[in-house]
């Protein structure tokens, strides 16, 4: 057991740090991006079919890339190459976290480039990066989904017993 001098101030606190975001971002294209198990991830909207969307993602390091839809069917426009659907998941991760921390994440070196979207995108996709595993779709469709779940709730001051670990207002971020 540990005295209260031997753990750190973040060892003692349920919240986590929310990072804000770098810029504001539309969420109807890319309603929901994460930095996450080593993958930018997240949920894109498909251009074509309002009821459909695609769960993207690329792995750090090696810029392994996947997209399917939420039903787990494959893009038809990743064929060797990244989709629309993974430069839209880019873009809006650019926008969410920054591309400093995005690039750092997925261990781009982007010399030469331009530190946005387009510049990782080209630097990613220069590596001619393989198709990665499909298997994590359902993981994050379901944390998608989740998250839509928050929007039902009625707005309230009252703590979320499911949201605890949400640091409080005026917390520092």
């Amino acid at each position: 057991m540990h005295g209260r001098g031997a753990l750190s101030d973040w060892e003692r606190s349920s919240t986590v740090r929310v990072v804000p975001s770098a810029r504001p971002r539309k969420l109807a294209k890319v309603p929901f991006v994460e930095l996450a198990d080593g993958r930018l991830q997240g949920v894109v909207s498909s251009g074509s079919d309002i009821g459909r969307v695609y769960v993207s993602s690329v792995e750090a390091g090696t810029y392994a890339f996947s997209c399917s839809t939420n039903n787990n069917r494959p893009c038809g426009g990743a064929r060797g190459a990244f989709c629309n659907h993974i430069r839209a998941l880019i873009g809006e991760a650019v926008l969410q976290y920054g591309a400093e921390r995005v690039a750092r994440y997925l261990k781009v070196d982007a010399a030469g480039e331009q530190a946005d979207a387009q510049g990782l995108t080209s630097a990613m996709t220069s590596t001619r990066p393989a198709r990665g595993d499909r298997s994590a779709a359902a993981q994050v469709f379901s944390r998608f989904l989740r998250h839509l779940a928050y929007l039902e709730f009625a707005p309230t001051t009252a703590p979320v017993p499911e949201m605890h670990w949400f640091p409080t207002t005026g917390a520092v971020a």
